[in-house]
């Protein structure tokens, strides 16, 4: 079932509700790929009912970043939940989800959601400046429009994970957090949707990111702590192909910066392959 209104998600989540389903929620941008049919997959697994949203959230982009570009793929995207069994896709326009939206002033007429500024101004938040609030506010949003007793999101974008999870406990949301597995093209490349910009070339270039995780976590399982040394292990494989925005180790509730690495401790990596951002990590455990 494929719905583009508020009303009829509701309808039918009302009537779920009484007959007792459990209801599950795997929140999308769309153009999806095997990474994102792994969490339908956990959803489904996990629940009675399974609800896939697709919606492309402009308020989450910075002003010089990919909203217009983004791709938009919702015929294939509906055929690949339905082919999945997914029950229902909510596929909202921007009017549907932000009354007034402007594209300059997004927030002048709308009630905001701002997660701590210790989770955001740091990682991805650093470059992309209120994008976790975008994040936050459409989460939540679609938490109070499909009402899951589950959501389910991959453990690729790891800060994103951890501040919805703290989300969900300062605001007493009832719902539980699924986090689910890097899913990886057998190169080692996280899968992505921004993958699609990238040339073969690129792509070769972007295995950079996994190849330095990995040396990481290879020199943790040796004995090295220290994050200093560790860091330093990865900087002969970057070359002029790589532009380097982060490598960070934090830990993996609260994102405390860590100075000696530890079994709760996930690397943290942010490279630009041509114009394409590429974000991956890995938890030393």
């Amino acid at each position: 079932m494929l719905v583009h209104s508020i009303v009829e998600v509701r309808e039918q989540i009302k009537k779920w509700k009484k007959e007792g389903f459990t209801i599950g929620l795997i929140p999308t941008m769309g153009a999806l790929h095997k990474g994102h049919l792994s969490l339908i997959e956990e959803g489904i697994s996990k629940c009675d009912k399974t609800v896939v949203s697709i919606f492309v959230n402009p308020i989450q982009f910075g002003p010089n970043e990919d909203f217009e570009k983004y791709p938009r793929t919702l015929e294939e995207d509906y055929k690949m939940c339905k082919e999945a069994g997914v029950d229902l896709v909510f596929a909202p326009s921007v009017e549907e989800m932000y009354d007034n939206f402007s594209t300059f002033q997004p927030f002048n007429h709308s009630t905001s959601v701002v997660p701590p500024y210790f989770y955001t101004d740091i990682l991805c938040g650093k470059s992309r400046v209120g994008h976790f609030d975008g994040v936050c506010t459409v989460v939540s949003k679609l938490f109070n429009i499909v009402q899951p007793d589950f959501a389910f999101f991959g453990q690729k974008d790891a800060q994103q994970l951890i501040i919805i999870k703290k989300m969900v406990t300062d605001l007493n949301i009832p719902v539980e957090i699924i986090s689910c597995p890097i899913i990886r093209e057998e190169s080692g490349l996280a899968l992505s949707s921004r993958n699609k910009y990238l040339s073969e070339e690129q792509k070769n270039d972007a295995l950079i990111l996994n190849k330095i995780l990995l040396n990481i976590k290879s020199c943790y399982n040796s004995g090295i702590t220290d994050v200093k040394h560790l860091t330093e292990t990865s900087y002969a494989f970057l070359n002029n192909n790589h532009n380097l925005e982060y490598l960070e180790f934090r830990d993996k509730d609260d994102l405390e910066e860590k100075k000696q690495a530890d079994n709760d401790t996930i690397v943290f990596i942010a490279v630009k392959v041509g114009k394409v951002r590429l974000i991956d990590n890995i938890l030393l455990a």
